[in-house]
Protein backbone atom coordinates (compact mmCIF):
# COMPACT_ATOMS: atom_id res chain seq x y z
CA UNK A 1 0.00 0.00 0.00
CA UNK A 2 2.51 2.54 1.38
CA UNK A 3 4.61 1.81 -1.68
CA UNK A 4 1.85 2.95 -4.77
CA UNK A 5 0.39 6.00 -2.37
CA UNK A 6 3.70 8.18 -2.27
CA UNK A 7 3.70 8.69 -6.03
CA UNK A 8 -0.08 9.37 -6.18
CA UNK A 9 0.30 11.70 -3.42
CA UNK A 10 3.65 13.41 -4.84
CA UNK A 11 1.40 13.87 -8.22
CA UNK A 12 -1.56 14.93 -6.60
CA UNK A 13 0.68 18.11 -4.58
CA UNK A 14 1.95 18.98 -7.92
CA UNK A 15 -1.24 19.13 -9.80
CA UNK A 16 -2.50 21.19 -6.98
CA UNK A 17 0.75 23.82 -6.90
CA UNK A 18 0.52 24.09 -10.41
CA UNK A 19 -3.19 25.11 -10.64
CA UNK A 20 -2.09 27.20 -7.20
CA UNK A 21 0.12 29.41 -9.57
CA UNK A 22 -1.81 29.74 -12.67
CA UNK A 23 -2.14 33.41 -13.78
CA UNK A 24 -5.60 34.67 -14.68
CA UNK A 25 -5.93 36.96 -17.39
CA UNK A 26 -8.49 39.90 -17.42
CA UNK A 27 -10.87 39.05 -20.40
CA UNK A 28 -12.97 42.12 -22.49
CA UNK A 29 -15.67 42.26 -24.67
CA UNK A 30 -14.33 43.97 -28.02
CA UNK A 31 -17.98 44.66 -30.18
CA UNK A 32 -15.60 47.68 -31.98
CA UNK A 33 -12.87 46.30 -34.10
CA UNK A 34 -11.96 43.25 -36.21
CA UNK A 35 -8.90 42.19 -38.12
CA UNK A 36 -8.82 43.95 -41.19
CA UNK A 37 -9.71 47.04 -40.20
CA UNK A 38 -7.85 50.29 -41.92
CA UNK A 39 -8.39 53.81 -40.95
CA UNK A 40 -6.37 56.66 -42.10
CA UNK A 41 -6.47 59.94 -41.40
CA UNK A 42 -4.96 63.16 -42.71
CA UNK A 43 -2.86 65.69 -40.11
CA UNK A 44 -3.86 69.65 -40.99
CA UNK A 45 -2.32 72.44 -39.62
CA UNK A 46 -4.75 75.49 -40.71
CA UNK A 47 -6.03 74.35 -44.52
CA UNK A 48 -2.76 72.53 -45.26
CA UNK A 49 -2.63 68.96 -45.08
CA UNK A 50 0.97 68.33 -43.31
CA UNK A 51 0.74 64.95 -42.94
CA UNK A 52 -0.70 61.35 -42.48
CA UNK A 53 -1.86 58.40 -40.30
CA UNK A 54 -2.67 54.90 -41.28
CA UNK A 55 -4.08 52.22 -38.33
CA UNK A 56 -4.69 48.64 -39.27
CA UNK A 57 -5.34 45.52 -37.82
CA UNK A 58 -3.81 42.74 -39.24
CA UNK A 59 -3.89 38.83 -38.58
CA UNK A 60 -0.60 37.30 -37.27
CA UNK A 61 0.59 33.81 -35.92
CA UNK A 62 3.06 34.96 -33.32
CA UNK A 63 1.94 34.27 -29.58
CA UNK A 64 1.73 35.70 -25.50
CA UNK A 65 2.36 33.07 -23.67
CA UNK A 66 0.63 30.74 -26.33
CA UNK A 67 -2.45 33.03 -26.61
CA UNK A 68 -3.59 34.32 -29.64
CA UNK A 69 -2.69 37.84 -30.78
CA UNK A 70 -3.51 41.16 -33.28
CA UNK A 71 -1.24 42.54 -35.14
CA UNK A 72 -1.80 46.58 -34.96
CA UNK A 73 0.20 48.43 -37.07
CA UNK A 74 0.65 52.84 -36.84
CA UNK A 75 2.25 54.30 -39.55
CA UNK A 76 2.74 58.24 -39.54
CA UNK A 77 4.39 60.42 -42.12
CA UNK A 78 4.58 64.53 -43.79
CA UNK A 79 2.96 65.09 -46.57
CA UNK A 80 4.34 67.76 -49.42
CA UNK A 81 6.29 70.54 -48.75
CA UNK A 82 6.76 69.43 -45.34
CA UNK A 83 9.19 67.02 -45.83
CA UNK A 84 11.62 69.81 -46.89
CA UNK A 85 12.23 70.89 -43.32
CA UNK A 86 10.62 68.22 -41.01
CA UNK A 87 10.27 65.00 -42.64
CA UNK A 88 8.23 62.57 -40.49
CA UNK A 89 8.62 58.36 -40.88
CA UNK A 90 6.71 56.75 -37.68
CA UNK A 91 6.10 53.20 -37.47
CA UNK A 92 4.48 51.70 -34.28
CA UNK A 93 3.49 48.24 -33.90
CA UNK A 94 1.57 46.72 -30.74
CA UNK A 95 1.18 42.81 -31.06
CA UNK A 96 -2.24 43.15 -28.70
CA UNK A 97 -4.20 39.85 -26.65
CA UNK A 98 -7.05 38.94 -28.76
CA UNK A 99 -9.34 38.17 -25.70
CA UNK A 100 -8.15 40.77 -22.72
CA UNK A 101 -7.19 43.48 -25.09
CA UNK A 102 -3.44 44.10 -23.77
CA UNK A 103 0.09 44.22 -25.47
CA UNK A 104 2.40 41.35 -25.12
CA UNK A 105 5.19 42.86 -27.76
CA UNK A 106 5.38 47.19 -28.60
CA UNK A 107 7.54 48.15 -31.67
CA UNK A 108 8.41 51.81 -32.13
CA UNK A 109 10.67 53.21 -34.73
CA UNK A 110 10.41 57.13 -35.06
CA UNK A 111 12.26 59.48 -37.22
CA UNK A 112 11.17 62.62 -37.03
CA UNK A 113 13.31 65.11 -38.28
CA UNK A 114 16.32 63.48 -37.74
CA UNK A 115 15.50 62.53 -33.99
CA UNK A 116 15.48 58.88 -33.55
CA UNK A 117 13.85 56.16 -31.46
CA UNK A 118 13.61 53.06 -31.50
CA UNK A 119 12.15 50.58 -28.75
CA UNK A 120 11.38 46.62 -28.50
CA UNK A 121 9.01 46.57 -25.32
CA UNK A 122 8.03 42.68 -23.92
CA UNK A 123 5.22 42.36 -21.74
CA UNK A 124 5.30 39.78 -19.57
CA UNK A 125 2.09 39.91 -17.49
CA UNK A 126 2.43 36.95 -15.96
CA UNK A 127 4.98 38.60 -13.98
CA UNK A 128 3.63 41.96 -14.04
CA UNK A 129 6.70 43.36 -15.78
CA UNK A 130 7.81 45.09 -18.90
CA UNK A 131 11.62 43.98 -20.55
CA UNK A 132 12.42 47.63 -22.24
CA UNK A 133 14.84 45.47 -24.76
CA UNK A 134 17.65 47.34 -23.42
CA UNK A 135 18.64 45.30 -19.88
CA UNK A 136 16.08 47.03 -18.09
CA UNK A 137 12.98 45.03 -16.25
CA UNK A 138 10.13 47.42 -14.57
CA UNK A 139 7.19 46.71 -12.41
CA UNK A 140 3.98 47.18 -13.97
CA UNK A 141 0.51 46.41 -13.25
CA UNK A 142 -1.19 43.18 -14.88
CA UNK A 143 -2.95 44.15 -18.51
CA UNK A 144 -1.20 47.71 -19.21
CA UNK A 145 -1.52 49.36 -22.39
CA UNK A 146 0.89 50.72 -25.14
CA UNK A 147 0.89 53.43 -26.96
CA UNK A 148 -1.11 51.68 -29.67
CA UNK A 149 -2.33 49.07 -27.93
CA UNK A 150 -4.54 52.01 -25.66
CA UNK A 151 -6.51 53.36 -29.03
CA UNK A 152 -8.01 49.76 -29.10
CA UNK A 153 -8.30 49.16 -25.73
CA UNK A 154 -10.38 52.85 -25.32
CA UNK A 155 -13.11 51.73 -27.74
CA UNK A 156 -13.61 48.60 -25.60
CA UNK A 157 -14.59 50.88 -23.05
CA UNK A 158 -18.69 50.32 -22.40
CA UNK A 159 -20.29 54.08 -23.31
CA UNK A 160 -23.96 53.40 -22.47
CA UNK A 161 -25.87 55.35 -20.82
CA UNK A 162 -22.91 57.98 -19.96
CA UNK A 163 -23.36 60.98 -18.27
CA UNK A 164 -21.62 64.36 -19.06
CA UNK A 165 -18.55 64.41 -16.41
CA UNK A 166 -18.19 60.45 -16.46
CA UNK A 167 -14.32 59.84 -16.79
CA UNK A 168 -12.52 56.37 -17.78
CA UNK A 169 -9.33 55.68 -16.17
CA UNK A 170 -6.92 53.44 -17.30
CA UNK A 171 -2.45 52.60 -17.20
CA UNK A 172 0.22 52.72 -20.02
CA UNK A 173 3.56 52.06 -20.11
CA UNK A 174 5.29 54.68 -22.64
CA UNK A 175 9.46 56.04 -22.92
CA UNK A 176 10.32 53.41 -19.68
CA UNK A 177 7.41 55.24 -17.54
CA UNK A 178 3.61 54.06 -16.34
CA UNK A 179 1.22 57.22 -17.15
CA UNK A 180 -2.78 56.92 -15.78
CA UNK A 181 -4.59 58.46 -18.77
CA UNK A 182 -8.33 59.50 -18.26
CA UNK A 183 -10.92 61.00 -20.81
CA UNK A 184 -13.67 62.64 -19.73
CA UNK A 185 -17.07 62.65 -21.57
CA UNK A 186 -18.38 65.99 -22.36
CA UNK A 187 -21.47 65.32 -24.28
CA UNK A 188 -22.28 64.54 -27.64
CA UNK A 189 -22.10 66.51 -31.46
CA UNK A 190 -22.79 66.80 -34.62
CA UNK A 191 -19.26 67.15 -36.22
CA UNK A 192 -18.79 68.05 -40.24
CA UNK A 193 -15.77 67.14 -41.47
CA UNK A 194 -14.42 66.32 -44.87
CA UNK A 195 -16.36 62.95 -45.10
CA UNK A 196 -19.24 64.35 -43.76
CA UNK A 197 -21.46 64.79 -40.83
CA UNK A 198 -21.43 62.32 -38.13
CA UNK A 199 -23.29 61.55 -34.26
CA UNK A 200 -20.46 61.59 -32.42
CA UNK A 201 -19.51 61.64 -28.33
CA UNK A 202 -16.73 64.41 -27.28
CA UNK A 203 -14.06 63.24 -24.76
CA UNK A 204 -11.41 65.51 -23.44
CA UNK A 205 -7.84 64.54 -21.55
CA UNK A 206 -7.90 65.05 -17.63
CA UNK A 207 -5.18 66.93 -17.38
CA UNK A 208 -2.46 65.79 -14.66
CA UNK A 209 0.35 68.06 -13.34
CA UNK A 210 3.34 68.76 -15.51
CA UNK A 211 2.04 66.19 -18.42
CA UNK A 212 2.00 67.52 -22.39
CA UNK A 213 -1.18 69.80 -21.88
CA UNK A 214 -1.97 72.36 -19.67
CA UNK A 215 -5.67 72.56 -20.16
CA UNK A 216 -8.35 70.20 -21.11
CA UNK A 217 -9.41 72.25 -23.45
CA UNK A 218 -6.29 71.93 -25.26
CA UNK A 219 -7.28 68.63 -26.99
CA UNK A 220 -10.61 67.27 -27.52
CA UNK A 221 -11.62 65.00 -29.59
CA UNK A 222 -15.02 62.70 -30.96
CA UNK A 223 -15.63 59.22 -31.46
CA UNK A 224 -18.47 57.73 -33.24
CA UNK A 225 -21.69 57.53 -31.56
CA UNK A 226 -21.87 53.71 -32.97
CA UNK A 227 -20.74 50.00 -32.02
CA UNK A 228 -17.42 51.06 -33.83
CA UNK A 229 -16.42 53.71 -31.32
CA UNK A 230 -13.78 55.16 -33.85
CA UNK A 231 -12.15 58.39 -33.14
CA UNK A 232 -13.63 60.75 -35.98
CA UNK A 233 -11.45 64.19 -35.26
CA UNK A 234 -8.73 65.03 -32.62
CA UNK A 235 -8.19 69.18 -32.11
CA UNK A 236 -5.15 70.43 -30.66
CA UNK A 237 -3.74 73.43 -29.55
CA UNK A 238 -0.51 74.12 -30.03
CA UNK A 239 1.34 77.58 -29.58
CA UNK A 240 1.48 78.30 -32.78
CA UNK A 241 -2.01 77.42 -33.58
CA UNK A 242 -4.77 74.40 -34.11
CA UNK A 243 -3.60 71.02 -35.42
CA UNK A 244 -6.48 68.68 -36.57
CA UNK A 245 -6.25 64.61 -37.38
CA UNK A 246 -9.62 63.76 -39.32
CA UNK A 247 -10.47 60.17 -40.75
CA UNK A 248 -10.42 60.14 -44.68
CA UNK A 249 -10.71 56.42 -45.38
CA UNK A 250 -12.24 53.49 -43.80
CA UNK A 251 -12.12 50.31 -44.52
CA UNK A 252 -13.35 46.07 -43.07
CA UNK A 253 -14.82 47.77 -39.90
CA UNK A 254 -16.72 45.40 -37.72
CA UNK A 255 -20.37 47.46 -37.87
CA UNK A 256 -22.17 49.32 -40.11
CA UNK A 257 -21.12 53.21 -39.68
CA UNK A 258 -24.35 54.15 -38.35
CA UNK A 259 -23.06 57.60 -37.08
CA UNK A 260 -22.49 58.90 -40.47
CA UNK A 261 -25.63 61.48 -41.71
CA UNK A 262 -26.91 60.84 -45.02
CA UNK A 263 -27.73 64.42 -46.33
Amino acid sequence: MKKWMYPVVLVAMTSMMTSSTEVTYPSVTNGAFQVGEKLRYRVTYGFVDAGEAVLEIKSTTKKGQNRDLLHAVGTGKTLGGFNAFFKVEDTYESYIDKKGIFPWFFVRRVDEGGYKVNQDYAFKHDKAKVDNGKGKEFKVPMAIQDMVSAFYYARTLNFKDMKKGKTFEFKCFMDDEIYTLKIKYVGDEQIHIRKGKFNCHKFVPVVQTGRYFKSEDDVNFWVTNDANKIPILVKAKIPVGVVKMHLVEWNGLKNELKSKVND
